[in-house]
């Protein structure tokens, strides 16, 4: 089976465009891309990440206080990758609405990646099936969705409703899943929920390190655990 293989020619888009309601007080004044986790803020270990794994073009969607993440990341040399931020004024687009907006960015085929989320995850390991209009990066479901998103049988996305997975906010896509989108708002399950049933999406089943950074206790519970990890 051919697939896509990610590193130099495959572009990668952060999406930090989101309010951040939940994280509230914290994304009051901040972004929460720009939250601190251990030295680092949440998307500057993503861009780290991302370089190491050879993939330094990157386009980062933006909304709320969108000026401080232009104003911290400047044009990502500093992490060795080169950002192009794709504006969503006021009111931001959602997630397929965010990317369809940088498709003239990112071309056919490319990684998508929610800046709020922690993982250890290697993303040069990653292979997409090429003919996937969506390749999803899955794991198992956290406390605080206990349901999950989607099933896999074999590699192929499911529907069904047993034995479901979360979607971790990894995944690679095509933008001929974005064709029929018009200007605005659009959510991406959707998009995705179609694909599966007429078998045009795939995904993987990742074990590692994952959190959905969603809540300020989150946020501290991990902060906790990494500072404990670096002690002697």
């Amino acid at each position: 089976m051919a697939v896509i293989s990610l590193g130099e020619g495959v572009p990668a888009m952060l999406l930090a465009a989101g309010r951040g309601k939940r994280m509230r007080p914290l994304t009051d004044h901040l972004p929460k891309a720009l939250l601190p986790v251990g030295d680092k803020t949440l998307i500057e270990h993503h861009l780290l990440a991302l370089a190491k794994a050879g993939i330094d073009d990157i386009v980062i969607n933006t909304s709320y206080l969108g000026s401080l993440l232009r104003e911290a990341l400047a044009d990502g040399d500093e992490y060795g990758v080169h950002i192009r931020y794709s504006d969503e004024g006021n009111q931001p687009l959602e997630t397929a609405g965010g990317i369809a907006n940088a498709l003239p960015m990112l071309g056919e085929k490319f990684l998508v990646i929610n800046a709020d989320i922690w993982t250890d995850f290697e993303f040069d390991a990653l292979r997409a099936p090429a003919k996937s209009l969506a390749h999803l990066v899955l794991v198992d479901n956290p406390p605080h969705h206990p349901d999950g998103d989607f099933a896999l049988l074999d590699s192929a996305l499911s529907n069904q409703a047993q034995n479901r997975l979360t979607y971790a906010g990894i995944g690679v896509f095509r933008a001929e899943l974005f064709a029929d989108l018009g200007a605005g708002a659009a959510p991406l399950a959707p998009l995705l929920r179609h694909a599966a049933d007429a078998g045009h999406a795939t995904g993987e089943h990742y074990q590692g390190d994952w959190l959905d950074v969603g809540t300020p206790q989150r946020l501290a519970q991990l902060c906790r655990r990494l500072a404990a990890d670096r002690m002697p």
